[in-house]
């Protein structure tokens, strides 16, 4: 982004007040933002820096920041139900997303996670992204656009189905974040070299479940692992000290495996099987 540490025309602009209520909205010379208690100019912005308090001409105070991507994919339009930044932030990190990757995801929705994997990736890797549903892909172009100011060299946009494509080992990452993530772990293992990384985001156990199974079944996965993330806020005023009532608990699980090299047997995991885990012999 532009400007770094001060605000400049066409910057996002948020705004917090006393109560912690957050306002957010671009900036634009000769516009106003009008409050119940008076406005502010757009103008008045305009080159002043980051961590400022601004006022309304009825005297209600505001700081301003440029919003943190967590805050952005959060107000953004949504077509589809985001990946929230506990989850994309794990992503990022149990995935290996690096500098230079090459990333193949499926199921863009409304483009919050594809932002993090552009930002992870930089402008020497790429994100290929598929989505089935030419408005969800709209409303992920706009938003991917809004967040870089114009569309990133190291994206492109597919409105398409993952199955129908031919990739061979093209890839050092797969992201799926879609309703069946098992029917692509045959494209995501013609996709991956050996060693790279597939990950699926599924909100149910049902799913969680089909698609552990679907990559012992392949064949050219490890041992599957799996994972959800809490976010428990605190609550800290001199010495009171404790965890705040309401948490962001549950929104998915994360399931990861590994690209075996060609044609070598995945080891089998020596282990006693959980009681009922495969049914109940009829013998």
């Amino acid at each position: 982004m532009s400007n770094l540490g001060y605000f400049g025309a066409g910057d996002r602009v948020q705004l917090t007040d006393p109560k912690g209520k957050l306002y957010s909205f671009t900036i634009t010379p000769g516009k106003e933002w009008h409050t119940h208690k008076g406005w502010i100019t757009h103008d008045d912005l305009i080159g002043m820096p980051e961590g400022s308090v601004v006022s309304t001409t009825a005297g209600l105070k505001f700081t301003a920041f440029k919003p943190l991507l967590a805050d952005y994919v959060l107000t953004m339009p949504r077509g589809a139900t985001i990946v929230y930044p506990k989850d994309a932030a794990m992503i990022i990190g149990v995935a290996d997303i690096y500098p230079g990757a090459r990333v193949l995801e499926a199921g863009v929705g409304s483009g919050a996670l594809t932002i993090s994997l552009l930002r992870a990736t930089g402008a020497t890797g790429k994100v290929h992204s598929f989505e089935r549903r030419t408005d969800f892909a709209d409303n992920a172009r706009s938003n991917v656009d809004a967040y870089f100011e114009g569309p990133p060299d190291n994206w492109s946009l597919v409105v398409g189905d993952l199955q129908d494509q031919n990739f061979d080992s093209e890839y050092d990452r797969v992201v799926l974040d879609m309703l069946a993530p098992w029917e692509c772990v045959d494209i995501a293992a013609r996709s991956l070299r050996p060693g790279g990384v597939f990950l699926a985001y599924v909100a149910t156990t049902t799913q969680l479940s089909a698609t552990a199974e679907a990559l012992k079944e392949d064949g050219r996965f490890t041992e599957p692992e799996s994972s959800e993330t809490l976010v428990r806020g605190w609550h800290h005023e001199g010495l009171a000290v404790r965890p705040q009532q309401r948490m962001i608990g549950h929104t998915g699980f994360l399931i990861q495996s590994r690209r075996m090299a060609p044609g070598v047997e995945v080891l089998a995991r020596r282990r006693r099987p959980a009681k009922g885990a495969y049914g109940v012999s009829e013998d």
